[in-house]
């Protein structure tokens, strides 16, 4: 079973990477850009054939060591 976890930084939280991109693209001549957000994505190849076992011990995994929960949020895809 694959899958998908995607971490962002919560809401409030400053992101130099997302504002370094938001400047670096404003001065390519994307003019449009309003902001921008930097995250992470880890993907997951799993032995596990449980679908709702291995979403919870892909949250226990986010939890401990893929993502800072105190300024990241993180969503789990489960993919096949």
């Amino acid at each position: 079973m694959k899958a998908r976890v995607t971490v962002t930084l919560k809401n409030g939280v400053l992101d130099p990477q997302g504002k370094a991109i938001e400047g670096a693209l404003k001065g390519l001549g994307f003019a449009g850009v309003g902001s921008a957000r930097q995250g992470k994505i880890i993907d997951l190849e799993l032995d596990e054939t449980d679908a709702e076992k291995a979403r919870t011990d892909i949250a226990a995994m986010c939890d401990k060591l893929l993502a800072n929960t105190v300024i990241e949020n993180y969503s789990i895809d489960i993919v096949g």
